[in-house]
């Protein structure tokens, strides 16, 4: 007895052209996500420096100045002009925007947070990251 199958919509079809396609594909997004091109991101330069992105760990002492992205905080230069074990001081936009905070404490400027992890003696923790707003 033959049985006559029929093609329907849920029965998948594949010809041999359709199924090379798919493993080119396959090895290519595999490729790319290997390579990290799936996620590209900008990498701060050496020449910026280690925070131009906005995201870092740094340990200063006073005068500091840390280069950042001007495009993405709306200043160049973050100016660290005092470190002391009850507050570390600091400036960016050419003085414009100015704070303070204690050891524990974050100061945010435009869409830049900088928490002051820890001082000890005229050396500051300090960690950089972007936030949305």
């Amino acid at each position: 007895m033959n049985r006559i199958r029929r093609l329907t919509a849920a029965t998948p079809v594949a010809t041999a052209g359709m199924r090379r396609r798919a493993a080119t594909t396959a090895v290519t997004l595999t490729m790319a996500g290997t390579l990290g091109f799936g996620a590209m991101t900008p990498v701060a330069s050496a020449a910026n420096g280690p925070c131009y992105d906005g995201r870092c760990k740094i340990t200063v002492s006073a005068p500091k100045t840390i280069k950042v992205d001007s495009r993405k905080f709306g200043f160049g230069k973050l100016k660290i002009t005092s470190v002391s074990s009850r507050f570390v001081k600091m400036s960016a936009a050419d003085g414009r925007l100015s704070g303070s905070t204690s050891p524990g404490g974050t100061v945010k400027f435009n869409n830049l947070k900088i928490w002051v992890k820890s001082v000890s003696g005229k050396k500051a923790k300090l960690q950089l990251f972007p936030t949305r707003y």
